[in-house]
């Protein structure tokens, strides 16, 4: 993973440091909408109701809210082109390497590089894009509306933090049964586009099929532990709505809590569902292409320094046009 980082950082340092900047804006804004949210609810459970203060506390919260959408906005568009300027980067070190491959006679078939370049290349670019700004403000986020949630009702604040640790357990356990799941379906995948590329194709027909059905399985054996893990954070997340009820709930009737506050934590604990979520996918992701790197490095063989110093100069040639 560390090595997959590392390129990505060598390739894109700049940028990358702009759009962790936009990422911590957006976390900090993540729970500003809960207060503001936690203050009109009290203000219309409270005696002395006055429509001026609810139209401003209204106004407040839209305010941050567009804010907060105008940055994301940004950060979206920034990640998405560097994203796509990624994948033209690495196809054309590919495209260099197939070159070289067929002036040196060396023993690269066409058909793995043919996948490379056409979908291997689009997803780790892809994934680049996003590779630091994405954990940035999701764990941001995470931190701002828990520390948020903690802040106003400790115990809603524990609960919401008790979440976290059981579904990374899960998801570490699991996602690493489905790397090994990855790595086999690019390896097949990559075999079978290599035998579609001979000149007799019929001889080897049965023996694409039985590929084809290798990556049936392995693809549904892929299926049940994701989806099992699944099921398992879903009922976490579910369980910890209904503890935040039913504590919250008990917290105001002892007259410990108001209102306000258990709204504002369970809207929160909603909030970080969402980044728990994609920063269980995320890992998913640069675990799976972690794999596709290290495969896609095999392809450049013993000499890759001189296609990263191609690559650095095609870089600078697409920055200034």
């Amino acid at each position: 993973m560390l090595q997959l980082y590392s390129a990505i950082w060598r390739a894109s340092a700049g940028r990358q440091v702009i759009l962790i900047l936009l990422s911590l804006s957006v976390a900090a804004l993540a729970a500003a909408p809960l207060e503001f949210q936690r203050d009109i609810v009290n203000h219309l459970t409270s005696d002395n109701i006055e429509a001026p203060h609810l139209l401003l506390l209204g106004a407040g919260m839209m305010g941050v809210i567009l804010l907060s959408l105008a940055l994301k906005w940004v950060l979206g568009y920034r990640a998405g082109t560097l994203g796509e300027d990624m994948i033209r980067r690495i196809r054309q070190l590919l495209l260099a390497r197939t070159v070289d491959v067929d002036e040196s006679g060396e023993n690269v078939r066409k058909g793995t590089m043919t996948t490379a370049i056409s979908a291997e290349a689009e997803e780790l670019g892809k994934f680049a894009g996003g590779a630091f700004s994405d954990p940035v403000v999701q764990i941001g986020t995470l931190v701002s509306v828990i520390g948020y949630i903690s802040s106003t009702q400790p115990w809603l604040g524990l609960i919401a933090l008790s979440m976290i640790a059981p579904q990374i357990l899960i998801v570490l356990v699991s996602q690493r049964k489905v790397n090994v799941f990855v790595a086999d379906r690019v390896r097949i995948l990559r075999s079978a586009t290599d035998h579609l590329t001979i000149e007799d194709i019929e001889a080897v027909t049965q023996e694409v099929h039985d590929q084809f059905d290798a990556i049936y399985e392995t693809r549904r054996r892929m299926f049940l532990w994701k989806l099992s893990a699944k099921f398992l954070l879903s009922v976490i997340n579910g369980a910890g709505t209904v503890g935040v009820l039913m504590l919250g709930g008990w917290l105001v009737l002892q007259g410990e809590s108001d209102v306000g506050t258990v709204v504002a934590a369970t809207s929160g604990l909603a909030r970080i569902q969402g980044p728990t979520g994609f920063l269980i996918a995320f890992y998913r992701q640069v675990s799976a292409n972690r794999i596709k790197f290290e495969l896609l490095l095999e392809l450049f063989g013993p000499d890759r320094a001189r296609y990263r110093r191609g690559g650095a100069a095609s870089q600078e040639k697409n920055r200034a046009e």
